[in-house]
């Protein structure tokens, strides 16, 4: 029974990724046929991710008081309604409401998965699950830029939402599947305590790790919203072939989360960030050359290589960091915060581009990356004072 729920989060894992990659993959024919300015993505995603944030924000009561699998189904289907709703808008505006509802649908879901595989599950599914993310967002671009040499934009999103409608058939049907699988005492170790803002904003560890998780996800949504776009501004691709390469991107994500989940049971998960961190430097410096745009998109490989591990591997280790009892709390804190840097890596980009130029993107992800890095050692270096820090965990 524990195996067939399992394969149901894999699955739902996947259903969590296809939404987030679209907009980026498909913004270079969108703005194009609906006369928007470029930079208009920057109000989509802000949308959306500003919703995830709040939903996250609440999440700790949402699934206490509806359990996990009944708000992964809801939101699950709420994400589906939104990208068939896409796939018809006439204009820019109808994509506001829609984004809202899209944004809702994914914070909650995201925590509370996050948060039962964590408490339930080793490391290993941890970063497999997250691989599989990683097949949702990278299917999304791949269905788009297929989309784009047939039928436009618009079927890509259809492409999308017939697999999203699936799997939320899929969950519905999985909704007794949970009850049966958790015993009692699981339930209650599930809910733990629920913390506010306020309380989790007064511990130095959870403000560490809020910047960490803020910075490792603005890292991922500024390739993943902008690559495309930077690969076909400045690079001279085509949009079919700035899809493509934000493809690349998201297999080299899914690739990382693989292998990070293979290597589990021989690396400890510190150890597995510090091989991501450690990725990440060349794939900077590659990003930051005048080279050709093929070395731009092998270092867009490399970002999703290293950085992919990061965030599952932060996730895994929350319970054993800050404790079960409040785990999911601070879940859907951390998970806030990423989404937060999910929000303000966009409108970043777009407004440090219009004052310098797209050219300058590769200089914000150098920041990133170095801001990332100094939040992660300040972290480690807290818990090796307070004596909660493993290196072999």
């Amino acid at each position: 029974m524990a195996t067939i729920l399992l394969i149901v989060i894999y699955i739902a894992f996947i259903g969590l990724g296809v939404p987030d990659s679209l907009i980026g993959s498909a913004w270079p024919a969108i703005h194009t046929e609906l006369n928007i300015p470029l930079e208009a993505v920057s109000i989509i995603t802000f949308l959306i991710s500003g919703c995830t944030v709040l939903s996250s924000m609440f999440s700790a009561k949402i699934l206490n008081r509806f359990g996990t699998a009944g708000v992964t189904a809801l939101s699950t289907a709420m994400t589906a309604l939104s990208l068939l709703c896409f796939s018809v808008v006439p204009s820019f505006w109808f994509m506001i409401p829609i984004a809202v509802v899209l944004g809702l649908g994914a914070g909650a879901i995201d925590s509370g998965l996050n948060n039962y595989v964590a408490l339930h599950f080793k490391a290993s599914h941890m970063n497999f699950l997250h691989c599989f993310y990683g097949v949702g967002v990278s299917l999304s671009p791949y269905l788009m830029s297929q989309a784009l040499s047939n039928i436009g934009w618009r079927g890509g999103y259809r492409y999308v939402f017939y697999v999203q409608l699936a799997i939320t058939i899929l969950l519905i049907a999985s909704v007794p599947l949970w009850k049966k699988t958790l015993s009692a005492k699981e339930t209650e170790e599930e809910k733990g305590l629920t913390l506010t803002i306020l309380q989790m904003a007064k511990m130095a560890d959870v403000r560490l790790v809020w910047v960490i998780m803020l910075v490792t996800n603005a890292i991922e949504y500024a390739c993943g919203v902008w690559g495309s776009t930077y690969l076909v501004e400045e690079k001279g691709f085509d949009a079919k072939y700035g899809a493509l390469a934000l493809t690349i991107y998201y297999v080299g994500m899914s690739i990382g989360r693989f292998v990070s989940g293979l290597l589990a049971d021989k690396i400890s998960t510190w150890r597995r960030i510090g091989i991501g961190t450690v990725i990440l430097a060349p794939a900077v410096v590659m990003m930051l050359l005048p080279l050709h745009g093929a070395v731009s998109v092998i270092g867009l490989f490399l970002i999703g290589l290293g950085n992919g591990s990061i965030y599952p591997n932060m996730i895994h280790l929350t319970p054993h960091n800050f404790g079960k009892n409040v785990s999911q709390s601070i879940m859907g804190s951390q998970i806030a915060f990423a989404y937060i840097g999910v929000m303000l890596a966009p409108p970043m980009v777009s407004l440090i581009s219009r004052l310098f130029g797209i050219k300058i993107y590769p200089v914000l992800l150098a920041v990133l990356y170095v801001t990332m890095v100094i939040a992660l050692k300040c972290f480690i270096r807290y818990l090796k004072k307070q004596g909660r820090y493993d290196a072999d965990f």
